[in-house]
Order: structure tokens, then C-alpha cells, then sequence
């Protein structure tokens, strides 16, 4: 384990203690990963749903599987240097399958890891029909994760899904005892009223993520007033992935209906642009260095 990656994890945990509501765009791949990290943002999510919709073209109803994300995390990991929370969904079976996740993800270059206590098929926190397991299996899956690290930096993200199924009382009756079993940070998904919103963050001494799904079942809140309310970490999880749909519905039927398409900076970046997000400078230097003329 290099000193980078325990000084960025230990500084990521820090800022995560801090809870003034940091602001977190879900990525989808690595270069949806270089455009958030070119924005300035501070750290950044592997999401789960935008890796089955935009490499598979599927639904988030588990699909994906541990190399799928470990793949994509790698890969992430390669090009940015920003903290990474990694979506893992239930972590693929019992808590032996999520030890042997928590230990791939983690070298794979994870800093952080989410685990959920939905029963398979696993679906979009924002879906109908969600079923989860008993607390006790959560618990349970949660203890081998801790356990599981070898950095110790490394956060482990309990999303608990209950709310949808018992009722909001129960999804805060299992957080606590996430928390007791070792989460470093509480995830309650799908939070449908802004009182609950509101009263959630006081009742727990574990830091907690909310998650803002754009046309989603939680009401959205700006991020000033959701560090008031003692929130650690603001998730956009689809926000990159919603806006690049957005681009290429808009870009590619003008492509069609006029037969060609231009540099026009409100439908595509520029080709100058996209080598710099791909830093092909810095491979033009490289080829240099290694090549006869460099000599």
C-alpha cells in the first residue's frame, strides 16, 4: 500500500468527520471521472447504476458483478487522483463475499466502499418493489467489511433501504445498529419527506451521506443548507451520467436532420478540448522520451 494512498485516505476521512455537506457527482467511467476532477470537485462516486446504464445499457437491477466494478475502479483510479467511494450493492453474497469484495475493491483503489442491505436482485434505491434482508445479515456483512481492510482509512458506507419497506423508524433503528457494527458512514436511501431530511443527521454521531437522485423520491435541498443540517457528504450519484445523455440527445439528432455537425460549444466539446481531458500532451512527450529523437 503506497504512502499515497494512506495519506489520501486519512485526509479523505478527516474531511468526511468534517460534515459541511460536501458536494460528490457519481461517475461512470474514467473519463466521466476526468471531467469531474477537471471541475474542482473534491472527491468523487463509482456508481453503480451509471456503470450498468452506460456500459451495459442496462437497468440498476444488479446486473453488474464485483469484476465489473472492480474493473471500473481501476480504471478510475489510473487517471484521477481524487478520494473514490465505490458502490459495491449488497457486495455480492453473504459476509464472505463481502470480505472478498471489501479486499479487491480496496486494492483496485477504493477509499471508501458502499454496502447495502437490499436482497438480490438488488434495484435503484429509487425503484418500487425493494426487498431487504434481515439486520442481522447487514450486520453481519458489515463487520466482515471492517474487518476485511487492510487500511484502516479505507470507510465503509452503510445504505440501509428499509425506509421503502418498514417505514423510516425502522431504516433509523437499522442505522444505529450499522453504526454499532463498525459503518463509518450512514447512508439512509430514498428519504421521501423534508422533515425526515431535516431531523436524520441529529440523531446519529456517525456521519451521513444523502443522496439527491434527479427526479428521484428525495427532495432536493441546496447543499448550504443541507451542511447546516450536519450532512458529510452530498451525493449527485447520475447527475454526470443524466447530462451526458442529455448532450447526446441533443448533439446527434441535429447530426441526423442536417447532415453534418460542427464545433458548436453548446453540443460538443471542442477536439482540442477532449485531447486535453485525455492528456494526449503529456503522451506526445512521453512518445518523445522514449523514442530515438529523444535520445
Amino acid at each position: 500500500m503506497s504512502t499515497t494512498a494512506t495519506q489520501r485516505r486519512a485526509a479523505f476521512r478527516r474531511r468526511i468527520m468534517a460534515r459541511n455537506a460536501m458536494l460528490m457527482p457519481g461517475v461512470f467511467n474514467a473519463l466521466s471521472a476526468r471531467v469531474v476532477e477537471d471541475a474542482g470537485f473534491e472527491a468523487l462516486y463509482l456508481t453503480g447504476a451509471g456503470v450498468s446504464n452506460m456500459s451495459l445499457g442496462l437497468p440498476d437491477l444488479g446486473f453488474i458483478g464485483l469484476h465489473d466494478v472492480a474493473e471500473h475502479t481501476a480504471r478510475v483510479r489510473d487517471v484521477v487522483e481524487l478520494p473514490m467511494i465505490v458502490d459495491a450493492d449488497t457486495g455480492f453474497g453473504n459476509a464472505l463475499n463481502v470480505r472478498q469484495t471489501v479486499r479487491t475493491l480496496e486494492r483496485s483503489g477504493a477509499d471508501a466502499i458502499q454496502l447495502e442491505d437490499q436482497a438480490m436482485p438488488k434495484k435503484c434505491g429509487h425503484f418500487s418493489g425493494k426487498q431487504v434482508v434481515a439486520t442481522e445479515e447487514m450486520v453481519n456483512r458489515i463487520k466482515a467489511a471492517v474487518d476485511a481492510r487492510d487500511d484502516d482509512n479505507v470507510q465503509i458506507i452503510a445504505r440501509t433501504d428499509a425506509a421503502a419497506v418498514h417505514g423510516i423508524d425502522h431504516a433509523i433503528e437499522r442505522a444505529h445498529r450499522f453504526a454499532e457494527a463498525g459503518a463509518d458512514i450512514l447512508f439512509i436511501e430514498a428519504t421521501e419527506s423534508l422533515e425526515d431530511i431535516r431531523r436524520l443527521p441529529a440523531l446519529f454521531k456517525t456521519p451521513q451521506l444523502i443522496n439527491i437522485v434527479i427526479g428521484g423520491k428525495t427532495p432536493t435541498l441546496d447543499r448550504d443548507e443541507l451542511e447546516q443540517l450536519g450532512y458529510a457528504v452530498v451525493l449527485y450519484a447520475n447527475a454526470a451520467l443524466q447530462s451526458a445523455v442529455c448532450g447526446m440527445q441533443r448533439a446527434l439528432p441535429r447530426l441526423l436532420k442536417n447532415g453534418r455537425l460542427d464545433e458548436d460549444p453548446q453540443l460538443v466539446a471542442s477536439f482540442s478540448e477532449r485531447q486535453r481531458l485525455v492528456k494526449k500532451a503529456l503522451f506526445d512527450d512521453l512518445e518523445t522520451r522514449y523514442s530515438d529523437h529523444g535520445k
